[in-house]
């Protein structure tokens, strides 16, 4: 099969750290990812599929280890060489089109599962995510076992794969799992507002999870009040077309939380502000401007991925601010206190908005340099969602 493949090496993630902020294409010609035909990863058991990829996004995550930049976090829950790529829309081998969710769960190694018909993100212990019959892996995309969707093949255990009706298109499909992040994000948003008829939520960024977040707190908490800071024209327009109330740019964006709240502003920090503040960046500065525009007894979901951050924590502790982590999606508790999985959700939510939308350009694989070039100056470029597409390779 014809895969991009990340090895094991050191040097060669050190030297695309060192060339990343000038050019992504070139940490992608000389850091660790190689364009390499390979023998395609073999079936585990009658329980698992192969999964012949349509489309497959390109991630933050994906850019962070393709760039040299990710978390050392991460070494013991990846299993080298493996095959980027965990937002997919494939065919199996019946000619069945499915979307894949991709965290490898409890089911898909053997294990018990943690409550009957827990999806794969469930569960409160994490040791199975590196344990047989497996490699380690937090997920398809970063576990030499499975393979994943930056390739012509890879497999997938049956509790992973969702049909899709025909009427769906490949191009909507491929956003379903960024959609079921979103969902994660917002309910954890609108559950510690619960209590407040109006809430106000703060989103910082408007990419693909920032954008899909903003839909899902619109579809879930239709009365709140939504304020969004966004950089680029087109992450603008999409926010307002997905539901925001209003859109500014991201040094705007306190003063408005503070127009919006009726409050003061106290030294560098705002009295009140957001009930909850959806962070979808991630970095020092996106954390500690969360901090400063989050209310007393608020809550911060983080979205965006850190690394390694330093921000002031005087705030968070004076205030008494919870700083949660919003990671994928599992099962979610809706405002009306039904259950559901998020993925079925993401699936209903993305054809509700048409999430083909955010979808804004795609490469075949032997292209990959000038793809991710353009997934990393996505925004400055008018784009938001950039994808490889398999369709093109079987044109070949």
């Amino acid at each position: 099969m014809k895969a991009l493949r990340v090895d094991r090496s050191t040097g060669r993630f050190m030297l695309a750290r060192l060339v990343s902020g000038i050019d992504t294409g070139t940490a992608a010609k000389i850091g660790p990812l190689t364009l390499t035909n390979c023998e395609p990863p073999e079936l585990v058991n009658n329980e698992w599929q192969r999964v012949h990829p349509l489309l497959t996004g390109i991630c933050g995550s994906d850019l962070a280890t393709v760039e040299g930049h990710a978390s050392t976090y991460f070494e013991h829950w990846v299993s080298f060489p493996f095959v980027p790529g965990h937002e997919i829309v494939g065919t199996l081998d019946s000619g069945e089109r499915v979307v894949i969710e991709p965290v490898l769960g409890h089911a898909a190694r053997g294990a018990e599962l943690p409550f009957p018909d827990a999806a794969p993100g469930d569960g409160d212990d994490y040791a199975h995510l590196a344990m047989p019959p497996l490699e380690p892996g937090i997920q398809i995309g970063f576990c030499n076992s499975t393979g994943g969707g930056w390739a012509t093949e890879l497999i997938a255990h049956a509790s992973q794969i969702h049909t899709i009706a025909s009427d769906m298109p490949d191009e909507r499909a491929v956003l379903v799992g960024p959609v079921a992040g979103g969902i994660h994000a917002a309910l954890l948003a609108i559950s510690h507002a619960s209590t407040t008829e109006t809430p106000l939520f703060a989103v910082l960024g408007a990419g693909t999870m920032g954008l899909s977040a903003i839909a899902a707190l619109r579809k879930y908490s239709p009365q709140a009040t939504i304020i969004v800071g966004a950089r680029y024209p087109a992450q603008m327009r999409l926010a307002k077309t997905f539901g925001a109330t209003s859109v500014v740019k991201p040094d705007e964006l306190m003063r408005a939380v503070r127009h919006a709240a009726g409050c003061h502003v106290v030294g560098d920090y705002l009295s009140s502000g957001a009930h909850v503040t959806i962070d979808a960046v991630g970095n020092s500065d996106s954390i500690a401007l969360s901090l400063r525009m989050t209310r007393p007894r608020g809550r911060i979901v983080l979205m965006g991925m850190p690394s390694e951050v330093t921000t002031d924590l005087t705030g968070l502790w004076h205030r008494e601010t919870q700083l949660m982590g919003a990671y994928t999606y599992g099962t979610e508790t809706l405002p009306n206190g039904t259950k559901q999985r998020t993925f079925l959700m993401a699936i209903e939510l993305a054809n509700e908005i048409r999430a083909e939308q955010m979808l804004s350009a795609t490469y075949p694989l032997s292209e990959y340099q000038q793809a991710l070039r353009h997934a990393s100056e996505a925004g400055a470029r008018g784009a938001i969602k950039v994808a490889f597409d398999m369709r093109q390779e079987k044109l070949r």
